[in-house]
């Protein structure tokens, strides 16, 4: 899938409903006392539809279609970071939206990936039913399987909805997860490196 289809297939993601979940939609709100017939809900189901379209289609993706042909053959291995990508995503516990930035890092081995594609790969996913620590798992997997790199690091900061609007209802803190691959683990200087470049970008710092 070419960068035009990807990006035509989000557009179209946002025009078209999941089967069946506007008459879903329809019954939650007469399940938590609303009427959906009211005028201000008729076309609330049909939204709702698509929105979860478009906030699920990582479901419908590959990491293929995320990445296209923009891996790349390079010289050099200095160390990469794309920093304060944003992300988006439901947690699969309540269904409620968390959201962040995250900080991808490697170091080349041969080959390189363009950089709007590390975006890509977040959105890919991101956008499902998730929990931070598997989004920051499954995107340092997939950029080393993609890259065989000398090492890989994802460092993901979120705040989760599910903590601030319902149970413990702390609206100020957050969520950090890492993982590490290679010499990120292995090497405390490079791993140094890494979270000293992203820092001052983190939360609350």
């Amino acid at each position: 899938m070419t960068q035009f289809d990807t990006e035509h297939h989000h557009v179209q993601q946002e025009k078209q409903e999941l089967p069946g979940l506007s008459e879903l939609t329809a019954q939650w709100l007469s399940a938590v006392g609303e009427d959906p017939e009211r005028e201000g809900l008729l076309k609330t189901p049909h939204r709702v539809a698509k929105a979860w379209n478009f906030l699920t289609d990582g479901y419908r993706l590959t990491l293929d279609d995320a990445v296209g042909d923009a891996v790349f053959a390079a010289e050099g291995s200095e160390m990469v970071i794309v920093k304060d990508i944003e992300f988006y995503s439901m947690c699969e516990h309540h269904m409620l939206p968390f959201f962040g930035r995250a900080h991808v890092a490697y170091i080349p081995d041969g080959r390189i990936l363009g950089l709007s594609k590390f975006a890509r790969i977040v959105d890919l996913y991101s956008r499902r039913l998730q929990v931070q620590e598997r989004i920051t798992t499954q995107v340092a997997d997939a950029v080393q399987d993609l890259l065989a790199p000398k090492g890989v690091a994802v460092l993901m900061e979120g705040v989760h909805l599910c903590m601030a609007m319902r149970g413990v209802q702390k609206q100020n803190s957050s969520t950090t997860t890492s993982a590490m691959r290679g010499l990120f683990r292995s090497d405390p200087r490079t791993r140094a490196e890494f979270m000293s470049a992203v820092q001052g970008t983190l939360r609350g710092r």
